[in-house]
């Protein structure tokens, strides 16, 4: 009668010991996998039909400022080839979309429509209405966003043909 109550215990005390190995197991794979909120923020889509020339919009993107601008038909005119390249068509009109962060260090520069250019505070860095620093200390042109253009809308974090092209020419970084 011994023998097969310590059995008995020994298989209860298995079985509990199962199942407590599979519950941790479960918990560290949930805790692993990303949270809803990460996975939604994987994919934003901006309709550029609200967009206005020459005004500023600013939309977010796994947590970071995304500046979208509306360039006027004067402001593509008196563009360089290298700030063309920067462009984002859709519909017959240039867009200029990307992380709205300085690449020196992070600081998010201002919109000024009187010299359609960029100025970072922090350190008085520069870009122009397509990005590119013109005056230091940032080492590089603002991140165009990966993106895709679907009619007249622009889905970031998707690389769409016309973001592909645009770094086979090489003009991401």
């Amino acid at each position: 009668m011994e023998q097969s109550r310590r059995g008995f215990m020994g298989k209860v005390f298995g079985a509990v010991a199962g199942v407590g190995a599979v519950g941790a197991l479960y918990a560290m794979k949930k805790s692993w996998d990303p949270l809803p909120s990460v996975k939604a923020a994987g994919f934003t889509t901006i309709d550029l039909s609200a967009a206005e020339p020459n005004k500023l919009m600013v939309e977010k993107w796994r947590g970071k400022p995304i500046f979208v601008l509306k360039k006027t038909p004067e402001m593509v005119a008196k563009q360089s080839a290298e700030q063309t390249a920067r462009d984002i068509v859709v519909n017959g009109d240039s867009f200029l979309i990307c992380i709205g962060l300085c690449t020196h260090l992070g600081c998010i520069p201002a919109y000024r429509e009187a010299k359609l250019d960029f100025k970072c505070a922090c350190h008085g860095g520069e870009f122009d209405s397509s990005g590119i620093e013109t005056k230091a200390p940032p080492p590089s042109p603002m991140v165009i966003p990966p993106f895709n253009v679907k009619g007249n809308t622009v889905v970031l974090g998707e690389e769409g043909e016309a973001y592909r092209k645009m770094k086979e020419a090489g003009v991401l970084a």
